[in-house]
């Protein structure tokens, strides 16, 4: 996989964007939804027939050392395609977010203070996965985009779907090995292995 095929370098079209710095202490809410022409760029690169609907609702809290607490909830209505029947279906998704994100340069020494748990650092409350900032930003939604993507049911199927085995063979002598049962094995052959016919 090249730099460019990965899904942090893939052009968000859902992008709803946060200063961290701008963030009041007492917190911010935000309400976000893809509009028409974001759903039908992320229909296509999820491979989905539609996403009807996408939207979240997002909590931030900004806390010590410039971090910020991130909770909310993605929902959304995708088109899929039922792996059984191939008939046309909708699911919908469902997905709670709880990040912390920290500025870039404090992500590899948090990670480093956790990896060492260090004597120093035992009292301090520090999550085992954190976010980077990204140039003092956090992008809303490509943080609902990844959440959304997660929530997707690689093989969706129609509740009342049922696979059908194809029918069997009514002839058994009507398979593709039925020719072989006309070789047999000379066991006068110093090999006892040469097929002979009859």
């Amino acid at each position: 996989m090249t730099a460019k095929d990965r899904p942090d370098t893939i052009a968000n079209p859902w992008s709803v964007r946060v200063v961290a710095a701008q963030i009041p202490e007492t917190g911010l809410h935000r309400d976000i939804e893809a509009d028409d022409a974001a759903r039908v760029a992320l229909a296509k690169i999820a491979g989905l027939r539609a996403i009807e609907s996408a939207r979240a609702s997002f909590d931030l809290t900004p806390g010590r050392d410039n971090s910020v607490h991130v909770r909310g909830r993605v929902s959304a209505r995708v088109g899929q395609t039922c792996v059984v029947s191939l008939d046309p279906i909708e699911s919908d998704i469902v997905e709670d977010i709880d990040l912390v994100f920290v500025p870039e340069s404090q992500v590899r020494e948090l990670a480093d203070t956790v990896n060492n748990n260090d004597d120093n650092d035992a009292g301090r409350d520090i999550p085992d996965a954190l976010e980077p900032i990204v140039n003092g930003v956090i992008d809303l939604g490509r943080l609902a985009t990844d959440a959304l993507f997660l929530g997707i049911d690689p093989y969706p199927r129609k509740p009342d779907a049922v696979f059908a085995p194809p029918a069997s063979v009514a002839d058994p002598e009507d398979h593709p090995f039925a020719g072989l049962k006309a070789l047999k094995i000379d066991p006068n052959s110093p090999r006892g292995k040469k097929p002979v016919q009859d």
